[in-house]
């Protein structure tokens, strides 16, 4: 892995190529990220020569385990620009949460290119409403952090959370995030272009279609833990009996069946309500 290095001598490594393909299903959000994000910023003189205005800042929201931080690590891929996650717990034991988003954005300000990455952006941009001295110095620092590091070009800062309502109003005014894109459950054709990329991963000889309808409301990471356990249940059964054993559809709805989905029907509503009041695509 190449890497771009800090003023500070720590690494910000290049996500390795690849990770956009590999990405399966999720074809929707895939082909807006594509268009919205990639597109100019991978071709800024075209992107120019029409008026448009590079991102510089988007904000992914939707339920735990549906990829946001694949797809970050993904965009960084396909620009082949460096990727740098930011972890405010770490900020806040070195130095202090305010003072260390603003050393480490001026860090930042030094490289030529990169995404950074903030997951659970919640813990650094919650509504102030309420919030102690600390927190609003925090989320103040931030929103100052977000215009200098909108300045520079060959940058893009990719924020997530789970929640958008917990986020403070300010943080997503026109001007800071250009975007802000909801990424839910899989449905079903996406689901099962996920089944089929583990299939064939397993060589199994499964039934894709029907597996997408039993795991209705899997998020990625659901459907990753399903295949992860059938692909080492049949590892562990050509080990003992020697002779080379393959899954079957019935073995994958079994799992299935086993296997509590992440999102429940009121997580499901409460994301399509955030995405018709919050969404900006």
């Amino acid at each position: 892995v190449s890497v771009q290095v800090l003023p500070t001598g720590r690494c910000c490594g290049v996500a390795p190529g690849g990770l956009w393909q590999k990405v399966a299903g999720m074809q929707q959000e895939k082909q807006l990220i594509e268009r919205r994000l990639v597109l100019p910023l991978a071709h800024p003189e075209m992107a120019a020569q029409h008026g448009v205005e590079l991102p510089r800042a988007v904000m992914l929201f939707g339920p735990p385990g549906t990829g946001k931080s694949t797809f970050a690590h993904a965009i960084a891929s396909r620009l082949g620009w460096p990727f740098l996650e930011l972890f405010p717990a770490r900020l806040a034991a070195e130095y202090g949460l305010a003072a260390g988003l603003n050393r480490r954005f001026d860090e930042i300000a030094r490289l030529d290119h990169v995404l950074v990455f903030i997951d659970e952006v919640e813990e650094v941009a919650g509504t102030r409403s309420g919030a102690d001295a600390a927190a609003v110095g925090v989320v103040n620092e931030l929103l100052k952090a977000i215009v200098r590091f909108r300045s520079q070009d060959g940058r893009l800062l990719v924020c997530a959370t789970n929640n958008v309502t917990t986020l403070d109003s300010a943080f997503l005014r026109h001007g800071r995030f250009d975007y802000v894109l909801p990424i839910g459950p899989p449905d079903h054709s996406a689901r099962t272009a996920l089944w089929e990329s583990y299939l064939a991963r397993a060589g199994a000889d499964a039934d894709s279609t029907a597996l997408a309808s039993a795991s209705e409301g899997f998020t990625p990471a659901d459907i990753a833990h399903v295949a992860r356990t059938v692909s080492q249940d049949q590892f562990e059964r050509t080990f003992d009996t020697g002779t080379r054993a393959r899954p079957t559809t019935a073995d994958y709805l079994d799992t299935i069946r086993e296997t509590q989905p992440t999102v429940s029907s009121a997580m499901a509503q409460e994301f399509a309500d955030q995405s018709e009041r919050f969404a900006r695509i």
